[in-house]
C-alpha cells in the first residue's frame, strides 16, 4: 500500500478522489469486453488501469478519501483489484444499476462525499488512463486544487503532438498562474485540417476528462444548468440515488456543466499521459523488437514489420505483414491495418446488432466466487470449467430448463442437491436435475475445480433462478 506523505496529508487534506470505472472500451475488442473492459485489464504492466489510477490517488490522499463508480456488473472485480491495493477500499466502492454517462456517475459519488465533507474539493479521474510521472501528475493535481479553492471547475490539458481527431480541444486564454491558464472555449473532436490548425497554434490541448472543483460550486451548477438531474439529486433524502436512475439524462460531466460554467480554467499536465484508447496506441507505447513489431504471447513472426502482434489463444504466426494489428483470443481475432483502428468499434456495434455474446464476455467469466470457462458448447449442451475461490459460495439456486452434472477435478466441492448435503473429492460427480434446489461452495483453503457438463433446451445464465445469494445478485 502506498501511504501518502506528511505534507501531502496536510496539502490535500480537504481533497476527495472521484474514480470513474464504467465503460466498455469497445475499441481494445477483442481483449476487451463488457464484462471485463479495458480499465480492468492490465494492459501495460502487473496492474489493472484501475489499480494503476488509485495507486496514483493514494500517493496523495488516505483510502478512506478515494471514492470508486462503477457499474452492477463490475462491482466485484473491482473490489477483488482494490482489496490488493489496501482492504479498506473495498468499501469505497459505489455501482450504478446502468450506465448513464459521466455526470450521473458524478453525483452518485459524490452522495458520500457531501455527506461527510461538504466543502471538499474533488478531482474526478478516469480509470483507465496512463500516466508516468507521478511526481508530474501531483504537482498538477495541487494547481488545480488550488484554482479550484478559488471558484474555478478546472480540468487538466495535454499539449498535442499529433492533430488527433479522436479527443476534444481546449482553447487557453490569459495567464493565472505558472502553467495554468483561463478557458477561452471547449471544442468538440474536430476533422484533421482543423485539429492541425489547434496543434500548429500552440493555444489548444487536448482535454484529458479529468476535472477538479469545489464540490458546493459544482451542485450550484448542475441546479442551473441541469435541471431534471438536480431534482433527481434533492430527492435522495427520500430515496436512494439509483431508484430511477435509469430514467435519467445520458450527459457527459463535459457537456452537462464543464464547457456551460464560465469561471473555467485548464492545468497544463507536464507528465506523460495516454488513454490508451486504441490498439495503436498500445502499440506506440509498447516495447519494440528491431522490426520496429511489439509481440506478446505465443506468437511467430516472420519478415513482419511496424505491426503488433498479439496473442492470448493459442499459436499466431504471422507472415509478411507492415502496419498491421492482429489480436487474437480464445474466442475472436481481430486483423486490422494500423491506420483503421478507430473503426474496431464498428465491428463491436456490428456484433451487437447481431446478438453475438462476443461483445459481452470472454470464454472465462470471473464471479465474485471465482469463474467459469467455456469449454464446448452447442443448442444442446456446454461444457464449463468452473473454479470456486477458497471459503466462496455460488448462490443457492434452481434451473427450469436445463440439468447439470458435475465433476469435481481438484479440491474438496460442498454440494447441497435437493436437501441433502455432500462432500465431493477428486474424480467423484453428482447429478443436479431440472428444478432441483442446489448450491456449489468451498469450504476449503485451496481452490477447487470442477467440470460441469449442462444438457437442456436453454443454457443460457438468465436460467438462473438465485433464491438466497450471499453476495446480494
Amino acid at each position: 500500500m502506498d501511504t501518502p506523505s506528511p505534507d501531502s496529508i496536510s496539502a490535500f487534506a480537504d481533497c476527495r478522489a472521484l474514480i470513474l470505472a464504467g465503460g466498455s472500451g469497445t475499441r481494445l475488442w477483442p481483449l476487451s469486453r463488457t464484462l471485463l473492459p479495458k480499465q480492468l485489464l492490465p494492459l501495460n504492466g502487473g496492474e489493472s488501469l484501475l489499480q494503476q489510477t488509485v495507486r496514483r490517488t493514494l500517493g496523495v490522499l488516505p483510502p478512506e478519501h478515494v471514492w470508486v463508480v462503477t457499474n452492477e456488473e463490475h462491482v466485484f472485480e473491482v473490489r477483488n483489484q482494490l482489496r490488493t491495493l489496501d482492504p479498506l477500499l473495498d468499501r469505497q466502492v459505489l455501482s450504478e444499476p446502468q450506465g448513464r454517462n459521466t455526470l450521473p456517475a458524478i453525483l452518485l459519488g459524490l452522495e458520500p462525499i457531501v455527506r461527510d465533507t461538504p466543502g471538499a474539493i474533488v478531482g474526478v479521474f478516469p480509470s483507465d488512463h496512463m500516466i508516468g510521472d507521478q511526481d508530474g501528475w501531483e504537482a498538477a493535481f495541487g494547481r488545480a486544487q488550488g484554482l479550484a479553492r478559488d471558484g474555478w471547475f478546472v480540468t487538466f490539458g495535454i499539449e498535442p503532438n499529433t492533430p488527433e481527431t479522436g479527443y476534444g480541444y481546449i482553447a487557453r486564454d490569459r495567464a493565472l498562474s505558472d502553467g495554468c491558464y483561463a478557458v477561452d472555449r471547449f471544442v468538440e473532436k474536430p476533422d484533421v485540417a482543423t485539429a492541425r490548425e489547434f496543434v500548429d497554434s500552440g493555444r489548444y490541448y487536448w482535454n484529458s476528462g479529468m476535472f477538479v472543483f469545489g464540490v458546493q460550486p459544482f451542485l450550484e451548477a448542475v441546479q442551473e444548468y441541469q435541471p431534471t438531474l438536480w431534482q433527481w439529486w434533492t430527492g435522495r433524502d427520500e430515496r436512494s440515488l439509483t431508484a430511477g436512475y435509469a430514467s435519467l439524462p445520458d450527459v457527459s460531466v463535459d457537456y452537462g456543466i464543464m464547457e456551460k460554467v464560465g469561471n473555467q480554467a485548464v492545468v497544463q499536465a507536464d507528465f506523460d499521459w495516454d488513454d490508451l484508447g486504441s490498439w495503436e496506441a498500445l502499440y506506440r507505447l509498447g516495447e519494440q523488437d528491431s522490426s520496429g513489431c511489439v509481440v506478446q504471447g505465443d506468437v511467430s513472426a516472420l519478415d513482419c514489420r511496424d505491426s503488433m502482434l498479439y496473442s492470448q489463444g493459442g499459436k499466431l504466426a504471422a507472415i509478411g505483414l507492415e502496419d498491421m494489428i492482429v489480436v487474437q483470443t480464445r474466442d475472436a481475432t481481430l486483423v486490422c491495418s494500423m491506420d483503421a483502428v478507430q473503426k474496431v468499434k464498428n465491428v463491436v456495434q456490428d456484433l451487437k446488432a447481431e446478438g453475438s455474446s462476443l461483445v459481452e464476455a470472454h470464454v472465462t467469466v470471473y464471479r465474485p466466487w471465482g469463474s467459469y470457462t467455456v469449454l464446448e458448447e452447442s443448442p444442446f449442451y456446454k461444457i464449463k470449467r468452473i473454479t470456486v475461490n477458497p471459503g466462496a459460495t455460488l448462490s443457492l439456486q434452481m434451473h427450469h430448463h436445463r440439468s447439470e452434472h458435475w465433476v469435481v477435478v481438484s479440491g474438496t466441492a460442498e454440494v447441497h442437491v435437493g436437501g441433502e448435503d455432500k462432500l465431493l473429492t477428486e474424480n467423484q460427480s453428482v447429478d443436479i436435475p431440472k428444478t432441483a434446489v442446489h448450491r456449489l461452495a468451498n469450504p476449503g483453503k485451496v481452490p477447487v475445480e470442477i467440470i460441469e457438463i449442462q444438457n437442456g433446451p436453454y443454457l443460457e445464465e438468465d436460467d438462473i433462478v438465485r433464491l438466497e445469494d450471499v453476495y446480494g445478485r
